[in-house]
């Protein structure tokens, strides 16, 4: 059989994308230029090299330009609830091109052989904060916007080499973070990014302390606003003002706050946000561009309200009552859930009254997990990590947590399969066209090399560090710890 391979990258040129580009070796430059002495120099281009390893130059014995085949592999393909045996998977590009019998060969391919070992779909986040996951609220709220950045883009790549190879962002100024890693400037996952959580005034999104209300005049907007976490609209024309500024930066869908939350100190989680009519604008508005909205919301009020103007996605929405739940499956609506159970991976919260709320949506996430596998309803993961650095190393753990409810089969495609189907909602606006989430011909080849066999064992995924062995995204290996 002859295979077509199709049109291959053209490998790693001198100049931008080099290593010697990088910041590390520019670092290394520096020091040398410093006259520091040669123990000094030796010991940082030993360090700087091994963080060019780890990122967008660690090629890991990849030849560029010719195509990877992993053979000797098990696959999960994303879909089924069995492994896939008897073939490799052959990836030209940044794309799967086959899965390719065992027994065959393809000529000028690098050759991976995995041992037997499990290959599956790069995990998907489904709710993932890029420019606030990592850094304290208080530290967001007050530092200089670029300090943020840079936070983000250390986390960025620590996301990457914890198997998330895409997360759906929804919330925070993610889009210049975005553009440096499609550019290959540093490693980190692909972004699904809805910009600035849209807001009403005294909601979710408006993180304004007591003094500075009211506000002084149309220009006087609050930090968090200037920063572009959030944007407070209130009325009809203000809500198609503010999302469609966040569609012009490059949003793949838009988030609102239809409800009360934790994170935030001045809105009841029993609140009601947005009038009917502010949320059918935001709706239409994002529908005029092909894509959606989704809400953040916990109480069966606000996801009846939210679902009646035309939302397309829940997220969070751990109180709603088996009707409420009900309504979700019969009109198809995404729900994006959260393992929130008060536990060690809780974000943390000082207040009280805080504490208290996050103790009430532990006990609503145990039922709402049991009645949505009870109704069937359309359900993607995601942990909703915010501002915490002390959370995101348990991003797969909390994935892991779900095998109180569901079996691990089903776990592994909420996180891959499942969530690439919700991505795929953003239509023209997605920033990548292929398929996500799935082992098959034609999808980005985003690759997982397992230690063990995770259809048994989903605790793997809770150590990335230890049990994934290779990680690809885009075609590119960012991690290869099978080989050397």
């Amino acid at each position: 059989m002859r295979l077509r391979l199709g049109k291959r990258y053209g490998g790693l040129a001198h100049g931008f994308g080099c290593a010697c580009h990088t910041p590390a070796v520019l670092e290394i430059n520096r020091r040398i230029v410093a006259g520091l002495d040669r123990r000094s120099v030796l010991k940082g281009i030993a360090a700087s090299f091994a963080a060019v390893s780890l990122g967008q130059s660690g090629a890991f014995a990849q030849t560029p330009g010719k195509p990877l085949l992993f053979s000797n592999v098990r696959i999960f393909d994303g879909r089924q609830g069995s492994l896939v045996q008897g073939s490799g998977v052959l990836v030209v590009d940044n794309k799967i091109e086959a899965l390719v019998p065992a027994a065959e060969t393809v000529a000028d391919a690098d050759v991976i052989d995995c041992g037997g070992r499990v290959l599956m779909p790069g995990l998907i986040d489904s709710h993932w904060h890029t420019m606030l996951a990592g850094i304290p609220e208080l530290v967001a709220m007050t530092a200089d916007v670029p300090y943020v950045h840079l936070v983000a883009a250390q986390q960025a790549e620590a996301t990457l080499l914890r198997g998330f190879t895409t997360v759906r962002d929804v919330g925070g100024p993610s889009f210049s973070v975005k553009r440096a890693i499609d550019e290959g400037r540093f490693p980190g996952p692909r972004i699904f990014p809805a910009g600035a959580m849209i807001s009403q005034t005294s909601g979710h999104g408006d993180f304004r302390f007591r003094y500075e209300v009211p506000r002084g005049s149309g220009n006087d907007i609050t930090h968090a606003e200037a920063a572009g976490i959030s944007a407070i609209a209130d009325g009809v024309p203000e809500v198609l003002r503010r999302v469609r500024e966040q569609l012009m930066l490059g949003a793949s869908q838009i988030k609102i706050m239809v409800g009360g939350g934790v994170s935030s100190a001045y809105d009841p989680i029993d609140t009601m946000q947005f009038l009917p009519e502010e949320i059918r604008a935001a709706v239409d508005a994002a529908a005029d561009w092909g894509t959606y909205v989704c809400a953040h919301v916990y109480t069966s009020d606000g996801v009846n309200r939210a679902i009646d103007n035309g939302v397309k996605c829940i997220e969070h929405g751990q109180l709603a009552d088996e009707d409420t739940v009900r309504k979700m499956a019969d009109t198809g609506t995404w729900w994006s859930i959260q393992p929130f159970l008060a536990d060690e991976d809780s974000n943390p919260k000082s207040d009280p009254v805080q504490r208290q709320q996050q103790e009430e949506i532990a006990v609503g996430t145990v039922r709402a997990f049991e009645l949505g596998q009870k109704h069937k309803v359309k359900m993607a993961w995601g942990t909703d990590i915010l501002f915490n650095p002390r959370g995101t190393p348990g991003q797969g753990r909390q994935l892991a947590k779900l095998s109180r409810w569901f079996d691990n089969a089903e776990i592994l495609r909420m996180a891959t399969g499942h969530s690439g189907d919700l991505l795929a909602m953003s239509g023209a606006r997605s920033p990548y066209r292929g398929k996500l989430g799935v082992i098959e011909q034609g999808a980005f080849a985003d690759l997982l090399v397992v230690e063990g066999n995770p259809l048994e064992d989903i605790d793997l995924v809770a150590d990335p560090g230890t049990n994934f062995r290779i990680i690809v995204k885009d075609g590119r290996i960012h991690k290869d710890t099978l080989r050397g």
